[in-house]
């Protein structure tokens, strides 16, 4: 079979490291130890599982940005998936094609992740000789042989880590380090694209407004931006947690802060959230200005092929189709994103931009 041209990407998550790292780097050096120990049950509601909630990690995120280097070939992630921190991940993962781990723990403190990891990846780099990219999503120092190997075998190596719980050597060892609050600014940039977008967008796509009618359809029938993101068997799971919450009460109950994302981590039963349905396609408005955004910031470049937007925009969701939307062609699709939006239709260019802020 001959190879593609398209780069393809292995991506390994070490879940725990992630979530305890964020958690830690928002609530102090070995906090989640203190807070989530096996010996507490954390309960929604309570100030630990408040604080949980703040430090929810966007594992679209990550994979968004993961996805700009190629094809997602390969994506693990690695953890004690009947946990209920870790549990209450599992539907947004596996609604983005994620391979869960199970590891049960070694230890109080160890669960064997790193070796495991470690084993999994150089396998695969043998086994699948067109892995071009190798994506890392840790901070442990124990990862800098693998992203070593991995670069002696021609791959090229991507870290993506918590500020403050990632290991210099780490950082060092990979080809490029990304930053997860990097990661973060992508998203809020998008919200600030959406927030200076006129309040009607134009419709000059073929159809006129029928097109952007099915459009406007399919962007009101999402959920509002801050919770696009969270897949709808999640948001299920959490007013059911929510509910529970409310009628049981209690001295160590607060307030539920209205800043907090809706996209946080909700405590459940394992198993509890596969009972709701899957989650729907993401919305078409937003994941154009995610794409452009991403595109823009690892080329530097504001203008960016259209043909490259919507291939980055199909890495994200495969489901994407202009077509279903009511549009002939993705550069109607564009033109009637017009408020947001600039389209280079010049002969030989066929280029798109985030319209520029006026003032």
């Amino acid at each position: 079979m001959p190879a593609s041209a398209e780069p393809r990407v292995a991506l390994y998550f070490d879940f725990d490291n992630i979530v305890i790292s964020r958690y830690d780097q928002l609530h102090g050096d070995s906090q989640y130890r203190k807070d989530t120990s096996r010996t507490k049950a954390v309960s929604p509601g309570t100030k630990a599982a408040e604080r949980l909630k703040e430090a929810t990690v966007d594992v679209d995120a990550v994979l968004d940005f993961a996805a700009t280097f190629g094809t997602i070939a390969i994506a693990r992630a690695y953890a004690d998936w009947s946990t209920p921190v870790n549990a209450s991940y599992r539907g947004q993962l596996i609604d983005r094609a994620v391979d869960l781990v199970q590891l049960f723990p070694l230890s109080a403190t160890k669960n064997g992740a790193d070796i495991r990891l470690a084993v999994d990846a150089v396998e695969d780099m043998f086994r699948i000789d067109d892995l071009s990219h190798i994506v890392i999503v840790a901070g442990d120092s124990d990862y800098v042989a693998l992203a070593q190997k991995a670069k002696r075998l021609g791959r090229y190596v991507v870290g993506i880590g918590v500020a403050g719980g990632t290991s210099r050597a780490l950082t060092a060892a990979c080809d490029e380090y990304a930053d997860y609050d990097a990661l973060l600014a992508t998203d809020a940039a998008v919200a600030d694209d959406e927030a200076s977008a006129p309040a009607s967008q134009g419709g000059s796509a073929r159809g006129g407004g029928k097109a952007a009618g099915a459009a406007k359809k399919a962007e009101s029938s999402e959920a509002p931006k801050d919770e696009e993101a969270t897949p709808r068997r999640r948001r299920a799971s959490s007013k059911k947690a929510t509910d529970g919450a409310s009628a049981e009460g209690g001295a160590d109950s607060v307030e539920e802060k209205p800043s907090v994302p809706t996209t946080a981590v909700q405590f459940m039963a394992p198993g509890q959230a596969d009972e709701t349905p899957a989650g729907t396609t993401r919305n078409p408005g937003r994941l154009l200005l995610k794409a452009l955004e991403l595109l823009r910031s690892k080329s530097d470049e504001e203008w960016q092929p259209s043909g490259a937007v919507k291939n980055q925009m199909l890495r994200m969701d495969p489901s994407f189709q202009e077509r279903k939307l009511g549009f002939a062609s993705f550069t109607d699709f564009l033109k009637s994103r017009g408020g947001v939006v600039e389209l280079d239709e010049t002969p030989g260019q066929n280029r798109v931009r985030i319209r520029p802020k006026k003032g």
